[in-house]
């Protein structure tokens, strides 16, 4: 697979024109600047035509979160989620947007083990399904709940006593969903594994189906019909894969490579979500690392997919890492990369909703997704230094470091072409490698749509609801959130 040509991405999308009771960055889009970490003015949050309706922060969100109809599901963190108090997946009932609360913790032994970015739900079959990742890598353990009464989800795969929900073989860092529900697809960093689960009786998941992927192995996202996945690279690029035996539950199903794209633009490749425009099947696919953005990709040719656009912030682009070193410095690992997204529908979507890590929740509108521009976003208060009260938060976890390491490619990236300005990159934060501050929030999963508001989870701030205001969104009749799994 040659890296595609479409990889630049020399402008980034249009700016949000801010209405009233907006609280707008101060500088750059996306950035947010020294100087506002460490004056503590971050600690107030950014917005624009957005407000906060209500929120539940327990001790934070975990990596990745979902929801279903008026519920959210909060991801769990090893090791907190075993030792800690209310250990497992927190239940919040989110019929009253304004006081969110928590209904039940799930603990079951996968959702004890932490559930890094495996937690999904399905609206066909209404089942919850997570597996246990303790630390980046998760073998054999796999929890299927029920939550047709979603603030009450009942465990359907339980053993019993001493059982750990019968494990199997699989291994697992990241999870997703067929859209009909019946299959539950796991993949992992290593030794890349990619598993088809079949849920058609829920209390007896088994597998069916596997193959070996290599690097080819994080996030994923399934085809409307269940027959072809994509597979994120864990660098970067994706694959796609003809599962088609598996959704028709054919014998001895097999799991084919087509094809795929490279590209040198952003790496960690995290998930895909497929939509289609005028019947064309494309996909969003959004990269954890490397300023990489979300690219919009054509794959009406499976075998040869072609990216044809590149959404990202002002901080992203190559001429500007230089001042996002120099404001990132000291928030540990992640800077302003995005992560999950959701659109607001599958066909013809109007808008995207994405986690972008330290830049916050980023809304797009994409009705002409060649031309994208953004029309809200909202950056939580940070709890800076307040690492105590947030032992399930990926980003106080990680805060022994203070450096954006997945950030480097970027970085790299802007050297070679000449675009790094060693002056722009220092900042009275530049020393602080090890020991990060939590002076931003991460914003890890997807923004879930509720009609104009957003169901969501950050890594220290915990489930929101937030509302778009001044109407720069109207909800399309037959809107439906997807995640593309």
């Amino acid at each position: 697979m040659a890296p595609t040509a479409a990889d630049a991405a020399p402008l980034p999308v249009s700016k949000a024109d801010c209405g009233p009771g907006s609280l707008p960055e101060t500088g750059m889009q996306g950035d947010v600047s020294a100087t506002d970490r460490d004056s503590g003015r971050s600690t107030r949050g950014f917005r624009c035509n957005v407000v906060l309706k209500g929120g539940y922060r327990g001790h934070g969100g975990g990596i990745t979160s979902t929801s279903f109809e008026n519920c959210a599901y909060m991801g769990s963190l090893f090791p907190g989620a075993m030792v800690g108090p209310d250990t497992g997946v927190s239940v919040i009932d989110a019929s009253d947007p304004a006081q969110p609360r928590r209904t039940a913790v799930l603990r079951a032994p996968a959702l004890q083990a932490g559930t890094w970015e495996s937690l999904k739900t399905n609206r066909n079959t209404k089942l919850l399904v997570g597996t246990g990742v303790p630390l980046l890598f998760g073998a054999g353990l796999l929890s299927v709940y029920d939550v047709k009464n979603c603030a009450q989800p009942r465990l359907l795969n339980d053993g019993g006593p001493g059982s750990l929900n019968a494990p199997l073989p699989i291994t697992s860092h990241e999870g997703g969903f067929s859209p009909d529900g019946r299959t539950y697809w796991t993949s992992s960093t290593g030794p890349g594994l990619l598993s088809a689960v079949d849920l058609s009786n829920p209390h007896r998941p088994r597998v069916i189906a596997q193959a070996l992927t290599a690097l080819e192995s994080h996030g994923i996202g399934v085809s409307p019909d269940g027959f072809t996945l994509y597979l994120s690279h864990n660098l970067g690029g994706l694959s796609v894969w003809d599962v088609r035996d598996v959704q028709l539950r054919r014998p001895n199903p097999q799991i084919r490579y087509l094809g795929g794209v490279n590209w040198t633009n952003g790496w960690a490749t995290q998930h895909s979500i497929p939509v289609t425009y005028s019947g064309k099947p494309f996909l969003f696919t959004v990269l954890e690392g490397g300023s990489g953005g979300v690219k919009f990709i054509d794959v009406s040719n499976r075998r040869n997919p072609r990216v044809v656009n590149n959404l990202k912030l002002e901080i992203n682009l190559p001429k500007n890492q230089d001042r996002a070193l120099a404001s990132s410095m000291g928030g540990s690992a992640f800077a302003y990369e995005s992560h999950y997204c959701a659109a607001d529908r599958q066909v013809d979507p109007t808008a995207l909703a994405c986690g972008w890590t330290s830049s916050g929740i980023r809304v797009f509108d994409v009705r002409n997704p060649m031309k994208v521009k953004e029309i809200a976003y909202y950056n939580p208060p940070a709890k800076t230094n307040r690492f105590l009260e947030l032992w399930n938060s990926p980003h106080a976890l990680a805060s022994v470091l203070g450096f954006p390491m997945l950030s480097v490619p970027a970085i790299l990236q802007s050297l070679q072409q000449g675009v790094f300005d060693p002056r722009q990159a220092l900042s009275p934060r530049s020393g602080r490698v090890l020991g990060g501050d939590i002076s931003t929030d991460w914003c890890f999963s997807p923004p879930e749509w509720r009609g104009n508001k957003l169901y969501v989870a950050c890594s220290d701030n915990g489930f929101q609801v937030l509302e778009l205001t001044n109407d720069v969104y109207t909800p399309p009749a037959n809107q439906l959130s997807t995640v593309g799994s």
